[in-house]
């Protein structure tokens, strides 16, 4: 209940944390006591915003969240800040949270994309604020995020190139020593960083298995090592013809050491295999253009064509979900599909072939059965 100080009515609330809150600008009882039941409200259905906290800059609110995401990848946390400095923290460093408009947010999208940004780094970075935005909106900081539901450049499609085993040899063997490395790309799916990571150790030529838990990436010239991307450790099997080759390549070399090294053992930045052989390799056998991470396309549509479900797929890339699986590669089992039916009917013949039956019988039902 509003009550009077000197010649003005004082409106006051708690929030759900007990703090009180008073505004004593009101020359009317009923405009306190509106106010009063307005901000009330607005606790009940959970968009009270702070208003101490409803004061901060966008670029304020960016030094508190960045300072929470800690538990991100270094190289995510790099990317992140990459686009604070270049993109977000441009246009929308000085303006309060809630001083941000649906309008202003449009016209940010469509000058980036004026700029010749492409539309992947016009995502990120649109991305990028509106998950701090909902962070604001959870903290009490805003009463809704002004920038959900902008609508976005679509990517490009491109293309995936999808190697045929013939093609797969003619680049390994024009890779040189770095053959096995190749092949195992190809034929397991592993993600550059998963390959560059692996330790001898966590390789069983026998059976041929690889244990993925570690990966390694290039933040700003500084390579890091920590978890594969979905933070799912796995193993991936290595074809049988592999094998002999894959107990070459460890043997004198300690536990520790890296499956695939440079000359002095450290890892091998995909920038640099570029330069000196892949880009040369790929040209040679037909392919030019072609790119390490085609190789886990190519490894994802040959397991697809060897008969792969989409379960085993997903295990051996190492997605957190089928669906990804799914929306990536789904096009490709379509041409299974048409082999299922003919392993089907092959199966349906032998069978009816070995129990001496030829088709399928119709049976006559009496009436009212």
């Amino acid at each position: 209940m509003a009550y009077k100080r000197g010649d003005r009515w004082v409106g006051f609330y708690r929030d759900a944390a007990g703090k009180q809150h008073t505004n004593g600008k009101f020359h009317r009882k009923l405009d306190a006591d509106r106010w009063e039941e307005e901000q009330k409200a607005a606790i009940r259905n959970d968009v009270w915003v702070d208003p101490g906290r409803s004061k901060q800059t966008v670029g304020q609110w960016a030094e508190t969240w960045m300072a929470g995401r800690v538990h991100l990848k270094p190289k995510t946390l790099a990317s992140y800040r990459s686009l604070l400095t270049t993109q977000v923290l441009p246009t929308w460093e000085a303006v309060p949270l809630t001083k941000i408009r649906r309008s202003d947010v449009v016209a940010w999208v469509a000058a980036m994309r004026a700029t010749g940004l492409s539309a992947s780094r016009t995502r990120q970075a649109y991305h990028l604020l509106t998950s701090m935005l909902e962070d604001a909106v959870k903290d009490s900081r805003l009463a809704r995020n002004p920038a959900a539901g902008v609508d976005l450049p679509r990517l490009p499609k491109s293309e995936r190139r999808y190697l045929t085993h013939a093609q797969l040899a003619e680049l390994a063997d024009g890779s040189g020593p770095h053959r096995l490395l190749v092949l195992v790309l190809g034929y397991t799916g592993l993600r550059w960083g998963e390959a560059a990571a692996i330790r001898v150790r966590r390789v069983d030529p026998l059976r041929g298995r690889i244990a993925i838990v570690e990966s390694v990436v290039d933040v700003n010239g500084q390579l890091i090592f920590g978890p594969p991307k979905t933070h799912q450790h796995r193993t991936v099997v290595v074809p049988r013809f592999l094998r002999e080759e894959l107990t070459q390549q460890i043997s004198g070399k300690s536990p520790e050491d890296l499956l695939f090294s440079s000359l002095i053992g450290t890892p091998l930045r995909v920038s640099n295999v570029r330069r000196r052989w892949f880009d040369r390799a790929a040209a040679a056998a037909g392919i030019p253009g072609l790119t390490p991470h085609e190789l886990r396309h190519t490894a994802a549509s040959l397991a697809i064509a060897s008969g792969a479900n989409v379960k085993a797929v997903q295990s051996m890339l190492g997605h957190a979900k089928a669906a990804m699986t799914l929306d990536l590669y789904g096009h490709l089992f379509g041409d299974e599909l048409d082999a299922l039916a003919d392993r089907l009917d092959a199966a349906r013949a032998d069978i009816l072939l070995t129990s001496g039956r030829s088709g399928a019988q119709v049976v006559a039902l009496e009436p009212g059965k």
